[in-house]
């Protein structure tokens, strides 16, 4: 099988993936405004501040939306695969797949966490995984936080 095409860093993004390299997510937030900037820019697209160094978050979140890739055009991706938008702790939204999960068992609200895994030849890539203190129940089609 292919691999996945990896990312180009360029330097913008590099501070980006060298926090990956510590196994640490890092978004950009904006000093002007305070608001954080996913995916990286050149000038923050709420205020215009261009002061936008990057920041570690927790990685832990909540599934906002996702999709169910049955059909890839790219080499190297197994289908199915879950694409997703995550509401992080930190009033960000960060993009990523998301793993360690079957993909109809992924839902809206589901509380995760980031995680890395190594792409051979480049490095860790982000993903996101369902947070281990999440337990199934039988009031909701699959995940809750345990009270």
């Amino acid at each position: 099988m292919d691999r996945p095409p990896a990312p180009t860093p360029t330097p913008l993004t590099e501070p980006y993936w060298e926090a990956c390299r510590r196994g640490e997510l890092a978004l950009q937030r904006c000093e002007k405004c305070g608001r954080f900037v996913h995916f990286p820019e050149p000038v923050c697209p709420f205020c215009g501040g261009t002061e936008l160094p990057y920041t570690k978050v927790s990685g832990n979140g909540t599934v906002h939306t996702f999709s169910v890739v049955e059909r890839t055009f790219l080499p190297g991706f197994r289908t199915p695969y879950v694409i997703a938008w995550i509401d992080l702790a930190e009033g960000a939204r960060a993009f990523g797949d998301l793993v360690g999960c079957p993909p109809e068992e992924v839902r809206i609200g589901m509380p995760v966490e980031v995680c890395f895994a190594d792409l051979p030849g480049f490095g860790p890539i982000p993903s996101f995984t369902p947070r281990p203190d999440v337990t199934a129940t039988p009031d909701s089609p699959r995940w809750r936080t345990p009270s």
